[in-house]
């Protein structure tokens, strides 16, 4: 059958993923020992793009964005592609690197809410259980880390903010409905976000120039190709076999690997509070990017909710 036939295809895909995003987080640390956060976000994201578009020009897609369309396009990407590279590496370094990713990836719950209070899409009240479920979750990192979060409340804020701004860019872009392929999109967008990441790094940056040791480079150059590139390039043909709804499930376990990752190679606490919590962050996920099985099939050339999967 068709069907079972994309879904064994994107197996693998769902799992390169999986593996790609999530242990991403733990590298965080590790790439920033030598340079700043706005070179580190700066070099990967430029790299990132480059490939992108260079790979989708090799498959042969047009790679030009119309006049039209680059105002949102600028504008999600500073909201989304800026606030999330630097709020999340921030917060992965402020707090352990896999509670980071678990309040970054709390970003439907956002989606949900920001459709919500800006366009009126009230939510269901299966969503309001997934944003329940979400805060639950945010509410057990709370618990363990009292003392840490009081000496660095930012950290907290910042993964928090990270997802928010994911969230408010994704939903730019659903409302432009910019009408190029997806792989071109987001190579315009990276490269577009890395524009004020390359000020903020001429201007904020250490003030010297170096060369980084190997290792440094090495671990900046992976983030760049694998989890960046081949991360995007693995969420698009996902979303490209599947439904939007069933594609976008593979990514709930990333944050879970992060949070294993994170205790592997940091020591990072991994213990109830912590499960309790990517319980919880799973389940609400799961409700929001799944609610489309519940609900009537909107008529033909009815226009689409913000917060829809299909993207």
């Amino acid at each position: 059958m068709p069907h079972r036939t994309a879904a064994a295809r994107a197996l693998p895909l769902v799992l390169v993923l999986t593996l790609v995003w999530g242990t991403n987080w733990a590298l965080f640390p590790l790439a920033v020992r030598e340079v700043s956060v706005w070179t580190f976000r700066a070099v990967s994201l430029t790299g990132a793009g480059l490939l992108l578009l260079s790979f989708a020009r090799a498959r042969g897609m047009a790679i030009a964005i119309p006049r039209a369309y680059w105002l949102p396009v600028t504008a999600a990407a500073v909201i989304y592609l800026v606030v999330w590279n630097l709020a999340s590496t921030y917060a992965a370094i402020l707090i352990p690197s896999g509670q980071a990713a678990i309040l970054g990836f709390t970003m439907p719950m956002w989606t949900v809410l920001i459709a919500w209070l800006a366009f009126g899409e009230r939510p269901t009240p299966r969503m309001w259980l997934a944003v329940a479920l979400a805060a639950t979750g945010v509410g057990l990192l709370l618990v363990p880390a009292r003392a840490a979060y009081a000496g660095a409340p930012a950290g907290f804020l910042l993964g928090l903010v990270a997802g928010l701004g994911w969230a408010a860019g994704t939903v730019v872009l659903k409302r432009a409905a910019v009408p190029v392929p997806a792989l071109v999109l987001t190579g315009w967008q990276l490269l577009v976000a890395a524009v004020p990441l390359w000020i903020g790094a001429l201007a904020l940056g250490w003030g010297h120039w170096f060369v980084p040791s190997w290792q440094s480079i090495l671990v900046i150059t992976y983030i760049a190709i694998v989890p960046m590139a081949i991360g995007n390039a693995a969420w698009f043909a996902i979303v490209g076999l599947l439904p939007a709804s069933v594609a976008g499930l593979s990514s709930v376990m990333v944050p879970i690997v992060a949070m294993i990752t994170g205790a592997i190679v940091h020591a990072e606490p991994l213990g109830p509070y912590q499960l309790g919590a990517m319980a919880c962050s799973g389940s609400a996920l799961a409700l929001a990017l799944t609610r489309r099985t519940e609900a009537k099939r909107a008529p033909e050339g009815a226009p689409r909710s913000v917060t829809s999967a299909d993207s």
